[in-house]
C-alpha cells in the first residue's frame, strides 16, 4: 500500500515537471501548441480522474506562484483534461482511437473553458504564434470571444489530439509490467 502511494506521488511529481517544462519549451519558442497537459493526460490514464485533476491543478499553481499568478485560473481548464481523461479511460481502453476522440473533446471542452480566463486575463490573447490570428479577426469585427475562441480551437486541435496521441504512444511503449492494469 505504501509502495504504490509512493510510486503515485513520484509518478505524479514527475508529471507536474513534465506539464511545467514542455509549457516553458513551447511558450518560449511561440509555438501554435502548449503541451502542457501531457503529464495530466498520462496520469489520469493511469490512475484515474481525480489523480489527474489533482497534477492539473497543481501544475498551474505552481506555474502560477513560480511565473506569472495570472496563470492561477487556467487550473480549471487543466483540471478539467484530468477529469475527462480519467472518466474516458475508466470507461474505455485508451487505444489509437479513444486517444484521439478524447484530444477532439478536449479541443473543444478546453477552448470554451480557457477563452473567457483568457479574455479576463490577457484581453484574449493566447501568448502562442497564433496571436496575429486574433489580432486580425478582432480588427476584422468580430466580437472578442470569437477572435480568441477560433485560434484556440486550432491551437488546442493540435495540442490535445497530439498530446493524447503522444500519451497513448508512451503508455503503449511501457513494458506490459508497468501499464495500467485495463491497458495489458
Amino acid at each position: 500500500m505504501v509502495e504504490n502511494k509512493l510510486k503515485i506521488t513520484l509518478l505524479s511529481a514527475i508529471a507536474i515537471a513534465l506539464n511545467i517544462v514542455l509549457g516553458i519549451i513551447t511558450s518560449s519558442f511561440k509555438l501554435p501548441f502548449y503541451l502542457d497537459v501531457i503529464g495530466t493526460i498520462f496520469i489520469a490514464v493511469y490512475f484515474g480522474p481525480w489523480y489527474g485533476a489533482a497534477v492539473g491543478g497543481i501544475t498551474n499553481i505552481i506555474t502560477g506562484m513560480i511565473f506569472n499568478p495570472k496563470d492561477i485560473p487556467f487550473l480549471i481548464v487543466n483540471v478539467m483534461v484530468g477529469l475527462i481523461v480519467g472518466f474516458v479511460a475508466k470507461k474505455f481502453k485508451f487505444n489509437l482511437v479513444v486517444a484521439i476522440v478524447t484530444g477532439i473533446i478536449l479541443s473543444i471542452v478546453c477552448p470554451l473553458i480557457g477563452t473567457p480566463i483568457g479574455i479576463w486575463v490577457y484581453g484574449g490573447l493566447t501568448g502562442t504564434g497564433m496571436d496575429f490570428l486574433f489580432l486580425w479577426l478582432k480588427q476584422s469585427g468580430s466580437n472578442i470571444f470569437v477572435a480568441s475562441f477560433i485560434p484556440k480551437i486550432i491551437n488546442n486541435l493540435l495540442d490535445k489530439i497530439g498530446s493524447c496521441i503522444l500519451v497513448y504512444l508512451l503508455i503503449k511503449s511501457l513494458p506490459k509490467q508497468y501499464k495500467p492494469f485495463k491497458l495489458r
